[in-house]
């Protein structure tokens, strides 16, 4: 029996674990949906709370069934993919193990309940995605994109969890069926709808977000397809969909999606007619797609809810076809450019008959899934008005003017030379998504079924219309046929518009969103350099900066605070006097350190300062405390001896010579007489006011069964400490995987 290979394994691994999930949500779907829900954190009000409704199960079905056909795809890509660039096979493991924790986050995002477990799944997301992106980081490129992804996408997040707080301190809940189920107009819904529509669209990249995706394909092509077809992108309006509800409660927010969608089919469209290789156009198409499905949100209808959900399965099949359309031509030496390709047809009829199917889908030919797409499409705009419905068809002329260009350029003409033909391994998963948008063309209902649950699901009413061939002058055919014609004409006539839409894209270059992204990091890793030379010039230059925002911070404070009975002055009893000789030893001290120039003598000095605080701790009934302190002192103490004597005495005879300026000395008194105050009145106020008659005790207290514990203080220990050294733990260990790492870099260098 043959070995399988170190790239073999994970890709066929990768693969079963696809089709199991989406046999699993299939089944769970046809058998009426299910759902989990355990407590969390009870406290607070989280649950893991989990359910596959009809949007669940379509975008869970896509990211685990196209994804079985991308994982098989690359169990033939990658290994070429690796051997052309010199690295191990081994690494094929790291490859397939992020393309599974991406499925994993996106079947988690689409099931989740919880906001913040949404949250959590929509984050690990970007992450993969990072993981993914910069794939061949020895690349400049992949690592530049990679992290333009993730600061889009991730930044963006932040909106995500902000709309989650608000929506949990207006609504008392965490649980979004609960949220949904009590919104009400008003500021705080607006708000969060608001915040939950940025984070939305600049993860399905649309206008002015959109700039990250053409970045992002860099990046191998299974990763194109897959992220940016039926994955990552496709995350975006899931999460447009889920919170559907809410941004229908929020004022004009669907009319701002509405033209964000429209303002994204024709940024995305025109360019994607400029752009020569080949996932560079394919990118601009998916933002001009998942534009229609922005745009059909939009219109807040049922039967637009149904349009985006048909729209999301038709793409995410024809979409990811071409992409890996795109790998197949590459490998087998079509090129990777427009303008270097042609002929492909004689040499790979099968990919190009796939391939076919499925730009036909997408330019929404009869006998396709893509017609039903385009159909549903139309009559979702004629119910807003002939002006959308003119805008539906120029968005579809549009699609099928780069959809042609790019295929036609590929298969047809003189092919070029050095091409080969294209593997089957890369050959079949292309044939079959085609084959799935010709089924999809004759056979549409399974399709229309789960987009109606989905639509459903998302607009909360169902929509009767039900796609199918009518031979007839009604509305949308009419529609299709005009779509046909002026597509073409936009295909014949390229030598008119061509130069038009080069100036346009060359505009976006000089002062588009990505040249703004661009000078702004600029900026940012500018102004970070000169705080890092600020504060690297000696421990003051570092500390200064804080005392001062703190100060800054308590006065603003205490001026903004009522001072009544705030600060009160106390006495001074007879007890009281060897505290009080211990405090002022203390003062002593502490001015004391500042006049030594001699190491020892500081150290010294130093030390005597913290053993007359545990003198204090003492006098204060605190003998543990002291005792403590007493240990830490001895140790840093003989800690700075150690290190002086390690020292060459000549650098710290020239230290000690050094003398700062007048100006200087000035300032640093002035800012530590300064921050000292404050954190006076801080303590003093502290001091002054009196315990309040509830405390947080009793409440510890009535918990702690809860936390399955005998006495509080067992609670707090294994729960705030156990935690807090879990964290620890977790950074020790990064810390041994990433100098483990350098030094077997080193090794091997």
């Amino acid at each position: 029996m043959p070995r399988l290979s170190h790239a073999a394994v994970p890709a066929l691994g990768a693969t079963a674990l696809a089709v199991a999930s989406f046999v699993a949500l299939l089944a769970i779907h046809l058998g009426g949906g299910g759902a989990v829900d355990l407590p969390w954190a009870p406290t607070l009000d989280l649950r893991l709370s989990f359910a596959v409704d009809g949007l669940g199960a379509l975008y869970g079905m896509l990211a685990t069934g196209i994804g079985a056909v991308v994982f098989a795809y690359a169990a033939g890509y990658l290994p070429s993919h690796l051997a052309h660039q010199g690295r191990p096979a081994r690494e094929a493991w790291r490859f397939h193990g992020a393309m599974v924790l991406f499925m994993a986050a996106m079947v988690g995002l689409v099931t989740a309940r919880d906001l913040l477990l949404i949250f959590l799944f929509w984050d690990l997301t970007a992450v993969a995605s990072y993981l993914l992106i910069a794939f061949d980081r020895h690349e400049r490129e992949s690592r530049v994109a990679a992290l333009m992804a993730l600061l889009v996408t991730g930044i963006t997040a932040i909106a995500l969890l902000i709309a989650a707080l608000v929506l949990h301190a207006r609504y008392g809940s965490f649980q979004l069926p609960e949220v949904l189920s009590a919104l009400q107009p008003g500021p705080a819904t607006t708000l969060a709808g608001a915040l939950v529509a940025v984070a939305g669209l600049a993860k399905c990249a649309q206008a002015p977000l959109h700039f990250w995706l053409p970045r992002a394909m860099t990046a191998p092509t299974p990763v194109s397809a897959y992220l940016h077809s039926a994955a990552m992108v496709a995350a975006g309006v899931f999460l447009l969909g889920r919170f559907h509800p809410l941004l229908q409660a929020s004022g004009p927010l669907l009319d701002v999606l509405l033209g964000i969608g429209l303002l994204s089919i024709a940024v995305g469209g025109v360019l994607a007619l400029t752009r020569d290789n080949f996932k560079q156009l394919l990118a601009y198409s998916t933002i001009s797609q998942y534009g229609y499905v922005v745009a059909m949100l939009g219109l807040g209808s049922a039967r637009a809810a149904l349009a985006a959900s048909f729209y999301v399965i038709a793409h995410a099949i024809a979409k990811c076809a071409l992409f890996l359309t795109a790998g197949a031509v590459t490998q087998a030496g079509g090129g990777k450019r427009l303008s270097d390709s042609g002929g492909m047809a004689r040499a790979a009829p099968a990919l190009a008959v796939g391939s076919g199917l499925a730009a036909a889908g997408l330019t929404g030919l009869p006998l396709t899934i893509g017609f039903f797409a385009d159909e549903l499409f139309f009559a979702a705009a004629l119910q807003r008005g002939p002006g959308m419905a003119l805008a539906a068809v120029g968005a579809a002329a549009l699609t099928l003017a780069y959809i042609a260009r790019f295929w036609g350029a590929i298969f047809l003409g003189p092919r070029p030379a050095g091409a080969g033909r294209a593997s089957p391994a890369l050959t079949v998963p292309v044939v079959v998504l085609g084959g799935l948008v010709a089924v999809g063309g004759v056979w549409v209902q399974p399709f229309a079924e789960l987009a109606r649950e989905a639509g459903t699901a998302t607009f909360g009413a169902p929509d009767a219309f039900k796609p199918a061939y009518h031979l007839d002058l009604r509305a949308e055919n009419l529609m299709a046929l005009g779509t046909y014609a002026l597509g073409g004409l936009i295909v014949a006539t390229r030598v008119l518009w061509a130069p038009v839409a080069a100036g346009v894209a060359r505009l976006g270059d000089a002062i588009g969103p990505q040249r703004i992204y661009e000078v702004s990091l600029r900026g940012l890793n500018s102004l970070s350099d000169a705080v890092h030379d600020f504060e690297v010039r000696d421990l003051r230059a570092r500390v200064r900066p804080i005392l001062v925002l703190a100060a800054v911070l308590v006065a603003l404070g205490i001026l903004a605070t009522p001072s009544t009975a705030t600060f009160t002055v106390g006495t001074i009893g007879t007890t009281d006097l060897p505290l009080a000789l211990a405090l002022a030893v203390v003062i002593g001290a502490a001015l004391a350190c500042t006049v030594p120039r001699e190491h020892l003598t500081l150290v010294l000095v130093l030390s005597t300062l913290g053993f007359s605080l545990a003198v204090s701790y003492a006098f204060f009934g605190a003998p543990d405390v002291a005792l403590v302190a007493v240990l830490v002192e001895t140790t840093i103490t003989l800690l700075f001896f150690g290190i002086f004597s390690l020292v060459p005495e000549r650098v710290l005879r020239r230290e000690a010579r050094a003398r700062e300026s007048r100006r200087r000395q000035r300032i640093n008194a002035g800012i530590g007489v300064g921050a000292g105050a404050f954190a006076f009145l801080v303590v003093w106020a502290a001091l002054s006011t009196p315990t309040p008659e509830q405390v947080v005790a009793a409440e510890h207290v009535r918990l702690t069964p809860q936390a399955h514990g005998q006495d509080v203080v067992t609670v707090i220990l294994a729960d705030f400490r156990g935690l807090d050294t879990l964290v620890e733990i977790t950074v020790v260990f990064v810390a041994v995987v990433g100098i483990a790492t350098l030094l077997r870099r080193g090794r091997l260098a």
